[in-house]
């Protein structure tokens, strides 16, 4: 069995990668949560939708967010989705350059 290191899983391609699907996860499970709501149907819980964030999908939520016109009422989503992803992007910035 061949050893893995990090930096063959940790490529810039693969990072990629999971930005891309993890906001697009993000924007779609917003599409889904508010069709559900619009339908009367069972919801994604909101931690739910605050785990997708922090774990990169911040630029997709908020997008879906705004572009399904869901949640934006609510305080918590407004601040928090905001403030976890620029929370995200100043500690890749520190990690990367410092």
């Amino acid at each position: 069995m061949d050893n893995i290191s990090v930096q063959e899983i940790f490529t810039l391609k693969n990072i990629i990668i999971y930005f891309l699907t993890i906001n697009l996860f993000g924007f779609l499970i917003m599409y889904i949560d508010k069709q559900k709501a619009k339908k009367g149907k069972w919801r994604i819980p909101e931690k739910t939708l605050f785990i997708v964030t922090a774990l990169g999908g911040g630029i997709g939520t908020i997008a879906g967010m705004y572009t399904f016109r869901h949640k934006t009422q609510k305080i918590a989503f407004v601040i928090g989705f905001p403030l976890i992803t620029i929370l995200e992007i100043i500690a890749v910035i520190y990690y990367a350059f410092f």
